[in-house]
Order: structure tokens, then sequence, then C-alpha cells
């Protein structure tokens, strides 16, 4: 069986055959993959010129949608991925990790398309007046960039660690060129046969290179941006590519690390927390076989606990079968490949050198369901370093499978100065019930983590665990973590969008933003906005509506309506050393009696009023003031229909300028409101 690459719109195999694929369980051969031979300048062009040209020409929501009917669909056909996946050594609940939670990246960023305006670039933050008149002004708009997100993945997810940055990149409009390991690329090749096949993506926004890949960065140019996820050895090495030097090629990377997992000083046997500690590291330890770039390779513990998290931890160990995960009671399966065995065997004796093992056999270990020297198995290994200041080998090498090390501390200093000779982590986490303890240690050692979990009884049910990086989190770490970040919800996103600062006049950048922009032209909206489908509404569009002055009798009324006797609103007398210089209106008030203004009515296209935002009370009113709203169309966006019989319909984003006698701004608000579609079927 050859394992093909998908390129330029079509499936190809290389020259030859570089790289040679076995089953992890049964040492069986699986078939070959080759990239030798490819025109990566080519690749690379056909990305960008096809891909890139269709994603752009969609907005955020519609490629919103896209990922979310991606999602859907391999939702539906997941059990094949878990058939093949089983190849890879993984057990069921691996495979989910990499299946469910890689499809669950795709559901995740969908979601963030109700984060970014109805166009196909993104409007960034606020704009900033920069004249004193106001008739210049600055803001920033992030546009895809116009090359190719080229990712350059691990073996050890090869479902997620694809599916969790291509759908970043095409979220921002920019299109994919994966490059998965080549040791367990058949299964990326599977999951891209179904994405290709759906005609869900436009053609060119996803290519797969599998095989070693010689050349892929031959041909970046500085519209292109590069991830790497692996060790920190290799990603050093691809980082100096001359290539991405000259052309200024943004590069993350997300290494493996020596993440942490730290024991409170509060959390001794007995308690709920130590349970759960010695439950974490032990999954930690065995789910992927050890396999994760965050799994926990140090284990700190309070000097006094170290016997009885030894003990303990071993006794859970014990309980854990490897072999074959098809067979009934098995929990760790194998590591990805031979290679990795002699890896990982590798790192455990440089590690030996200065520590000693206390749990586990390189040589002797069962294994249910296969043959030991045929597939790739590894027992868990734990070693214990009594002396971690001075026996630092245990802070400078990681083997990247089921081993980790027990180190004790004296005291939370101690603990905090263990996690900083890792030198940057992905994740170092805390066990404890102590709040004060979890504040402490947190803010003394999140310098050197990306990520940081505490974890108590309190969050236990829910919690995700020590290792699973969320999509609306950022993923990455400091030093040797690689200095990178990934994911991180809207965050992520930006990364492959290029922020360009505009300046001009308010009415200009109304235009370019879709958004009004105080200053700019305000239309009289004939006939009312209310009286306007959501076509027809158009930005900067504005009601001037009738005037109404202010009155004691207002205040009071309000205030029995609604209970606020705040002392500035009904007690004149108490108002020394105040700002006021009378009793002043509610500023709910305010807001109401502009609402009052603004609203039409009568029954039309606007079916409700559904949220406020950045309301601001500027000038007091007082008894005798007289206000006016001038109510202009800020912003439109787009609502999909969610079945064929929901109504067609759209937000909308109206400012509420009130404003009193002297045209001085009193109150500014934004209220969202539904508005109907006149074309139900869109």
């Amino acid at each position: 069986m050859v394992i093909e690459s998908y390129i330029e719109g079509g499936w190809k195999s290389g020259d030859g055959e570089e790289q040679q694929l076995f089953h992890a369980i049964s040492g069986e051969y699986l078939g070959g993959t080759s990239s030798a031979g490819f025109d990566y300048e080519r690749i690379m062009t056909y990305g960008r010129g096809v891909g890139g040209t269709a994603l752009r020409k969609m907005t955020f929501p519609e490629r919103g949608r896209m990922l979310k009917a991606l999602a859907l669909h391999l939702t539906s056909i997941k059990d094949k991925f878990y058939v093949l996946s089983a190849a890879t050594g993984a057990t069921k609940i691996d495979s989910w990790i990499d299946i469910e939670g890689g499809i669950g990246n795709l559901f995740a960023n969908a979601s963030l398309r109700r984060q970014f305006p109805d166009l196909p670039y993104h409007v960034d933050g606020h704009a900033a007046p920069l004249s004193k008149g106001g008739s210049f002004i600055g803001h920033h708009i992030m546009v895809p960039k116009r090359g190719v997100a080229i990712h350059i993945n691990a073996f050890n997810f090869p479902i997620w660690g694809m599916l969790e940055k291509i759908a970043v990149n095409l979220m921002a409009g920019v299109p994919a060129v994966v490059k998965p390991s080549e040791y367990t690329c058949y299964l990326t090749e599977l999951m891209v046969k179904e994405i290709i096949d759906s005609r869900i993506l436009p053609e060119g926004a996803l290519q797969l290179v599998n095989g070693l890949g010689r050349g892929i960065l031959d041909y970046v140019t500085n519209q292109d941006v590069v991830t790497f996820t692996g060790s920190a050895e290799t990603g050093r090495k691809l980082k100096e590519h001359p290539r991405l030097i000259e052309e200024s090629v943004p590069f993350n990377l997300e290494a493996d690390s020596l993440n942490a997992c730290v024991l409170g000083e509060d959390a001794v046997p007995g308690t709920d927390e130590f349970s759960l500690f010695i439950k974490e590291v032990q999954k930690e330890i065995t789910v992927k076989t050890g396999q994760k770039c965050t799994a926990v390779r140090r284990i700190i513990v309070p000097e006094k606990l170290v016997e009885d998290v030894q003990i303990e931890l071993g006794k859970r160990l014990d309980k854990t079968i490897i072999g074959d995960p098809s067979v009934e009671g098995v929990r760790m399966g194998a590591l990805a490949t031979k290679l990795q065995v002699e890896r990982v065997r590798e790192r455990v004796d440089l590690l030996r050198k200065s520590q000693e093992i206390v749990y586990g056999n390189l040589e002797n270990f069962d294994v249910v369901g296969a043959d030991r020297d045929k597939g790739a198995f590894f027992s868990p290994i734990i070693f214990r370093n009594n002396d971690p200041f001075n026996c630092t080998d245990v802070h400078n090498v990681e083997a990247f499978g089921p081993v980790s090390t027990i180190l004790p501390y004296k005291d939370l200093n101690e603990a905090i100065r263990l996690v900083e000779l890792g030198k940057g982590s992905l994740v170092t986490s805390v066990v404890t019930a102590d709040d004060n303890l979890a504040r402490d240690f947190v803010v003394g050692a999140a310098h050197m983590n990306g990520r940081m979990l505490v974890l108590n009884s309190r969050c236990a049910k829910e919690s995700t665990g020590h290792g699973s990086p969320m999509p609306l989190l950022t993923h990455g770490g400091p030093g040797r973590a690689g200095g990178g970040e990934e994911m991180g919800g809207k965050r992520g996103v930006l990364h492959y969008l290029q922020r360009t600062a505009i300046q001009g006049h308010p009415q200009t950048i109304s235009k370019i933003t879709q958004q009004f922009q105080i200053g700019g032209d305000q239309p009289e909206s004939v006939p009312h906005v209310f009286r306007k489908h959501f076509e027809e509404l158009n930005v900067g569009e504005t009601v001037f509506t009738h005037k109404h002055t202010v009155t004691d009798a207002d205040i009071v009324n309000f205030a029995n309506v609604s209970g606020d006797n705040f002392y500035a609103h009904m007690d004149a007398t108490s108002l020394d050393g105040t700002i006021f210089e009378q009793r002043v209106a509610h500023g709910y008030f305010i807001l109401s009696k502009a609402a009052g203004l603004f609203v039409d009515p009568k029954k039309g296209p606007v079916l409700l009023n559904y949220g406020l935002e950045e309301c601001r009370f500027v000038k007091p009113v007082y008894p005798g003031a007289t206000i006016g709203v001038k109510f202009t169309v800020k912003e439109k966006m787009d609502q999909e229909k969610r079945t064929e019989e929901d109504m067609a319909k759209g937000i909308v984003k109206f400012l509420v300028d009130v404003y009193d006698e002297t045209g001085e701004t009193v109150a500014l608000a934004t209220i969202l409101t539904m508005v109907r579609k006149i074309d139900q079927s869109k």
C-alpha cells in the first residue's frame, strides 16, 4: 500500500519509498510513503492562488459555517478513524483524544464566527482620535495573509495535530499545506481523503504532503506562516532555515517540554486532593503511552510525602495492563514505532546515570494479546531523584514515553525553583485545596509556563486534566517549550491576519471598516430605521429624535419604579464633597428615556432588542436639561438560519448617542437588535 499526498488538486505519490510504515502493535508492514520529487514552489503557488483566493472571498461567518459543516461531517464518520488509529498503538481513550479532540477544535473555532464582523477581514479594537477637531482618526484592520500556513506536525497526534491548526488558519481565510509525521501519516491521509471527498472546503484550501517533506520550506515568502510541533532540537534547526530568515516568515514553535505536576503541602494522604494527584499523574504517564508534549515528566512533591507518593503511584501503575488495545482490560498500548522505543530507551539510560529507577523494568514486563518483541511496547518507568538541585539531568533530558521522575521540595519557593529549572514548559499543574497556596504558586511560576492547571475536589469532576490544551485557550510556552502560541480562541486566528493601521476622515474609515465612526456622515433615515428590513439598512443612517426636558418628577418617578434611591438622585442635601451640583437624573433613566425617544412602536421588521454594549454615562444630567438622541446604524451582521423553517434575519448594532441642549454627549451605548430580512430564503 502506498500512502499518497494530496497536492495541486490530486492524489500523488513521490519517487521511491522514503519511509516504511508498521503497525505499532503487531509490527505488520502497512505500506510506504514518499514526497521525493515534489515541486514545492508549485504546491505553494497553488495553495496561495487557488485556495487563498477562494477563502478570502468568504466572510468570517461563512468560514465559520464551513468549519461547522466539516466538523459535523467528520463526526458522522468518526468510527472509521478509530479502526485505523489502533495501528498507532492507541487505546480507545487515546484515539478519542486524537480524533474527537481534533474535531472539537473545528467546532470551537467555528463558534468564533460570532466574534468577528460580517466581512472577509477583521476590524480590530476601537478608533483612535488623532486630531482636535475630530476630522482625522485612526483604526486597525486585519486582513488575511496572502500566503499559506505550512504545518509540520508530530507523530503522536496525526489527526488532532492537523485539525487544531487548520481550524485556525481556515477561519482566518488562509489555506494550509500539512506535513504530518511520516511515521503515522497513514491516519492523517485517511482523514484528508474524507475531507477532500466531502467538498466542504474550497479546492486548494488544504494540501497534504506525506513523506519526509525535504524542501518544503525552500519557497516560503513573507506572507506564509510556518508552524512546527515536535522536539525542541528539530524545531531550532527549522527555525534557522535561511529562507525563513531572509523572508521574515512567522514561525511558531510548540516543542516538547519537561512539564511538572506539583502536590500541595496540604494534600496529604487521606485527602481527596492526594488521591486526585496520584490519579492525574498515573493518567499522564499512561495515556498515549506518555507520548504527549504536555505529559508530566517531573512529579514534584513535599519531601515528607515522597514515600507515600512512590508507593501509591506504584500501586496504581500495577493495575495498568499493557498490550493490544482491542483486548478487554488493556489500558496502555504501544509507542508509535520501534524507532521511538529505541529513542526513549536511550533517554532512560541517560537519566539513570543520575537518578534511581523505583518502578518499571526495561526488559521484563507483561504484554497482553501481542508479541512484546514485534510491537513497540514499553514499560512505565518512574525515577526518584533525591537531590534535584544538583542531579539536574531530569531538568534537561526528556524521554518521550511513559517516563517520569519524583522530585522532593522543602517549601513552596523550592517547588517554584524546581519548575523553573525545566527552562520553560507548556503546562504545570498544582493539586491543592488551599486557594492561597494556589495563588502564590501560580503567580510565582506562571512566567515559565504557557498554561497552569489548579486541580482540587471542587473542579475535578469537570476538569479536562493536566494534559489537555483547550481550543479557546492558548497552547504554547516559553523557553524550552518553543516560545510559541497557538489555538487560544480568537487570539489564534489573529496570527494569520496582517494588522494594518488605517488613517483618514471618520467617514472614509467608516466605509472601510463597515462600522460607523463618530464624526462620519449621518444621513437621516427616511423612513425610520425600525421600518426597514435588514437588507435595506445602511451603516451611518440616523434617526434624530424629538427632545425631552428632564424634571424632578422624572427622577422621583423613576426611583419609585426602579427602587433606586441612591442619595445623589434623591437627597439634594447630601451632595457636599461630591462631583454633583444638584440632584442628578439616574443614568438608567436617561437610557430608558432615550429608548422611548428612538423607538418606533409600530410592528415592523425589528423583532427584538437583545443586548446592550459599551454603555457609558459621561456627563451628569440635572433637572431642566433637555436631551435628544442620535440613533445610528453602527454595524450589520448576517445570521444564518438554523433550520429551513427558521426566520431569515440579521443582527444590527445601533449607536445610541444621547446629547443635551449644549450639544454635548451625556450618554453612549450600543444596542443589539434582531431585524427580519426581506428575502426569507437566506
